[in-house]
C-alpha cells in the first residue's frame, strides 16, 4: 500500500502551477480520492491476511474470499474487478499484468462423485501474465490458464487453456488464436484513481 501511494506521488503526471491543467489534474485527484483510497485499503488488509499481492495490483469492491487468504498471490499490476468470488481452498496463483473482470468465480475446490462421504477435493488455478478472464466466467479446480490467454465472458473452464488462445463456451473450447506475441500494458493503469496521478499508458 505505501509503496504504490509513494510510486503515484513520484511519478505524477504534473502542469504549471494555478493553471488550466493544473486545476484538471487536481479536481481528477480529489474525484477518485475515495476509490483510491479503497483500492490501497483492500490491498493493505488482504496483504495483513496473508496475501501476497504486487506492486500496483487492483482488488474490486465486495470481492469475497472463501478459505484462506494467504492462498492468493497476484503479481505486479493485476487487476481482480467487483464481486468477484475467490474459493481458496488451495492456491490461486496470478502473474503479472493479469485482469478478472467483474463477477467471476475461482473454484479450487469441489466434491468427489464417486465417493460415499462426498470428499472434498481441491487444486489449484494458476493465470499466467497478461491472460484476461472476461466477465461471469468460472474458472474450475486444476486449469491453468496460460500467457496472455482469453477467456471470453460467461465460459465456464475445466480444463488447461494455451497460451496466446481464446476460449468460451459452456464447457470452455478453443474459438480463436492471438496473433500478437508480446504484450506491454498494465491494465491498472487505466483505472481512473491511478490514472489520475501517472497518465494513461504511453501518455
Amino acid at each position: 500500500m505505501i509503496q504504490s501511494l509513494i510510486y503515484l506521488i513520484r511519478n505524477r503526471i504534473s502542469a504549471k502551477p494555478f493553471s488550466y491543467n493544473w486545476h484538471k489534474l487536481w479536481a481528477k485527484r480529489l474525484v477518485n480520492l475515495f476509490s483510491l483510497l479503497g483500492i490501497l485499503g483492500r490491498t493493505w488488509i488482504l496483504s495483513r491476511q496473508g496475501s501476497k499481492i504486487g506492486f500496483l495490483s487492483v482488488i474490486g469492491k465486495k470481492v469475497e474470499l472463501n478459505g484462506k487468504a494467504s492462498l492468493l498471490s497476484m503479481g505486479r499490476e493485476c487487476v481482480i474487478g467487483n464481486h468477484v468470488h475467490l474459493a481458496l481452498h488451495d492456491e490461486i496463483r496470478l502473474g503479472n499484468y493479469v485482469v478478472i473482470n467483474d463477477k467471476c468465480i475461482l473454484l479450487t475446490a469441489s466434491h468427489d462423485t464417486e465417493s460415499p462421504l462426498w470428499a472434498q477435493v481441491h487444486a489449484p488455478i494458476i493465470i499466467e501474465d497478461f491472460a484476461w478472464i472476461a466477465t461471469n466466467s468460472i474458472i474450475l479446480p486444476g486449469v491453468k490458464v496460460g500467457y496472455a490467454a482469453v477467456v471470453g465472458a460467461g465460459a465456464v473452464v475445466t480444463k488447461d487453456v494455451p497460451a496466446y488462445h481464446v476460449v468460451g463456451g459452456n464447457p470452455a473450447h478453443i474459438i480463436n488464436r492471438r496473433s500478437t506475441k508480446v504484450f506491454n500494458y498494465s491494465p491498472a493503469r487505466f483505472l481512473a484513481a491511478y490514472e489520475a496521478w501517472i497518465g494513461l499508458p504511453g501518455s
